[in-house]
């Protein structure tokens, strides 16, 4: 349903006549007024509240105590029960899926959704994608609702929304504003960004609801805000609908998000920069400073010094948006890359291919890493400054298992040398031929020494 936003004949001068605390008839001069209530009655039935259970064991502080370990021993461990809410969106009412922040349901032990009719049902997680903060959830159930996705690309500023949740946990509510800005990144303890931002009311507990259009199709995942105290100041953020598709489409079908590498290293374009490449006062990009042989970078004609000021048609005013572009667009699809070299303007096109994972599992040295999988680094990491080769999986009950390796350790060095890649890591580890190697290994932000 279409409303037409106009002041209808005589109604600025019953407004004026009306008092402030006085409740707008519903029709004047025989048209009603726009509401949006009948939208909203076709859209909150497809919203959810998340409810999530997580066990946590908990210990008495005093047992840490020598002295207290000594006369009453080794204390029984005792969990405690934690709980949270949030929201979802139903969006496929046939097959039950329901798309919600990973933030809402990560270490949850339990995940139940209570839909707008009242039923309450126990959710089965589907897959998590902690770098966009999206997760995907079924229930069972009959008689869904199910919203449809917008384009988000087709959305502008202006455009009005209306945000739908469990906010506080006080039930479902509704809040209604604009789209402020598009493209939002740089927000700090987020992962990929390119978030909706919106003046409706978000506050927490909307995480995971949706933002809406007046047609009452979903253009956005509700997931933070902006706010000095904590509470809403009219600064929230929505994942776009085509993300979280695409997202979606890859739990689906993969059970994880396939990301690809573009295959550069960049730096910031500032002044100095740009007066030495003779690029024009107020040029902004990213300069590419390396080029991994055989990449899509490479394939594309990328040289370094070029200045990539365009990524897929979206701006690129800074390094980090190179690799926050990496891990948003789709593989295998072609895409416009422009760039400036030589201080003029070049078009390029590129398609991302996956980022490298080859197993281990052969050889004298490798025999030592059997059952692990080793990974190249995204390119959002290596922008932060890390460096070494990812362990990207452990098979359970392997030799990789055994000496202590785990999922998500990164390999930095091997015999005091630094690892930057793939090809330099097996190089290294050749050279130890078959005699004791030690690993520098980073987990959770910690330096471990390894011998194998």
């Amino acid at each position: 349903m279409f409303f037409t936003w106009r002041v209808l004949p005589g109604l600025a001068a019953l407004l004026c006549a009306l008092s402030v605390a006085a409740a707008l008839p519903p029709i004047i001069d025989g048209q009603a007024l726009p509401s949006l209530a009948p939208m909203l009655e076709r859209t909150q039935p497809a919203v959810v509240n998340v409810n999530t259970r997580s066990r946590v064991q908990v210990q008495n502080p005093y047992f840490n105590d020598p002295f207290f370990r000594h006369f009453f021993g080794d204390p029984e461990p005792q969990e405690r029960i934690e709980s949270s809410l949030g929201s979802g969106v139903i969006v496929d009412a046939a097959k039950g899926l329901i798309l919600t922040n990973n933030h809402v349901i990560e270490r949850a032990d339990d995940v139940s959704v209570t839909l707008n009719d009242g039923r309450t049902l126990i959710a089965e997680v589907i897959g998590t994608d902690p770098d966009t903060d999206l997760a995907v959830i079924r229930v069972k159930a009959d008689k869904l609702t199910a919203l449809t996705l917008a384009n988000s690309d087709a959305v502008r500023v202006g455009d009005f929304v209306v945000a739908v949740g469990n906010p506080f946990g006080l039930g479902q509510t509704v809040t209604s504003g604009i789209v402020s800005a598009l493209g939002r990144s740089g927000l700090r303890g987020l992962g990929y960004q390119n978030f909706i931002q919106t003046d409706a009311s978000i506050n927490p507990g909307n995480s995971g609801g949706a933002l809406v259009n007046l047609r009452g199709e979903l253009v956005g995942v509700n997931t933070a805000i902006f706010s000095p105290s904590g509470g809403n100041v009219g600064i929230g953020f929505a994942i776009p609908a085509n993300l979280a598709r695409n997202v979606m489409n890859q739990l689906l079908a993969f059970g994880e998000v396939q990301r690809g590498s573009l295959g550069v290293q960049a730096q910031d374009l500032d002044a100095r920069l740009a007066k030495a490449l003779k690029l024009a006062e107020g040029t902004r990009g990213a300069v590419v400073s390396q080029i991994v042989p055989g990449t899509p970078a490479a394939k594309a004609g990328l040289k370094e010094g070029d200045v990539i000021t365009e990524i897929a048609g979206k701006k690129i005013t800074q390094a980090s948006d190179v690799a926050n572009f990496e891990g948003l667009l789709p593989l295998g699809v072609a895409h416009n890359l422009a760039i400036l070299r030589d201080g003029k303007a070049v078009s390029l096109k590129f398609s991302l291919a996956a980022i490298s994972t080859q197993a281990i599992d052969a050889g004298s040295f490798e025999q030592r890493l059997k059952g692990a999988k080793i990974s190249e680094l995204p390119t959002s990491a290596r922008s932060q400054g890390a460096q070494g080769v990812l362990i990207a999986d452990v098979l359970k009950e392997t030799v990789a298992a055994r000496y202590g390796l785990a999922k998500g350790d990164l390999i930095a060095g091997v015999n005091r040398f630094r690892i930057d890649n793939i090809p330099q890591f097996k190089e290294v580890m050749a050279a130890a031929n078959g005699r004791s190697v030690t690993l520098t290994i980073y987990r959770n932000r910690r330096a471990y020494t390894l011998v194998l």
